[in-house]
């Protein structure tokens, strides 16, 4: 610990009983008094400047009456602070963005749309749209699965094993039933995306003409059948 000079060690050692505070009262000329902390926080010494090994701390400078005059923040304190104010900011930039964006997509709605009607007769053509892809791709699975029945059966058929092209043919029919299943379940899916996004748009459109609490919105029109 850094020896407190003369006259000081009086005032010094009654600032640290007092936790950088009081009123020590001395009479000799007015000079400063500085206390350090370790880096568990706590007061290890005071005197006319912080030791070397404790450059770093934080430490508290008083005056000839234990007044404080100014603080310093230990350096681990000090990238602490300015780690957490730059997270702030790029908190504030982010909102900032996304509040810029929502006011884009609310200026685009209201500008596209005379009233929620459009919107009920543009999600119905959407979902319409994916409803013939959907049909479409049923078609190409039944030939796929008719065509890998064909094959099947003609290796069934046959007294002899399956020749390299009769297996090549029979995996591609069965890999094109299995992409398009998924490209279907896709779709299926794409449908419920469709409804959930007109169904926001529209909520979102009502709100910002100042409307009341969005009236449900009809259901869509079945899919013609194929």
């Amino acid at each position: 610990m850094h020896k407190i000079k003369g006259s000081y060690l009086a005032a010094a050692a009654m600032a640290v009983l007092l936790g950088w505070g009081g009123s020590v009262v001395h009479d000799t000329a007015a000079q400063k008094i500085v206390c350090w902390k370790d880096k568990s926080g706590k007061t290890v010494g005071c005197g006319d400047k912080v030791p070397p090994e404790y450059q770093d701390s934080a430490s508290r400078e008083l005056d000839k009456r234990g007044m404080t005059r100014k603080t310093t923040e230990s350096a681990e304190e000090e990238a602490k602070r300015k780690a957490k104010e730059k997270e702030t900011e790029k908190l504030k930039a982010e909102m900032d963005k996304k509040a810029a964006e929502q006011k884009r997509q609310d200026s685009a709605l209201v500008n596209t749309y005379s009233d929620e009607k459009e919107i009920d007769l543009r999600r119905d053509r959407d979902i319409a749209t994916t409803d013939s892809q959907i049909s479409q791709m049923k078609v190409m699975h039944k030939n796929a699965a008719d065509r890998q029945k064909e094959i099947k059966g003609r290796i069934d058929a046959g007294k002899k094993p399956a020749t390299e092209v009769q297996k090549e043919e029979l995996a591609l029919a069965e890999s094109d039933q299995k992409k398009l299943e998924q490209s279907i379940a896709d779709k299926e899916k794409e449908k419920e995306d469709i409804r959930k996004r007109y169904a926001a748009q529209r909520a979102r459109y009502i709100e910002l003409r100042g409307g009341g609490p969005a009236a449900p919105a009809p259901a869509p029109a079945p899919a013609a059948k194929k």
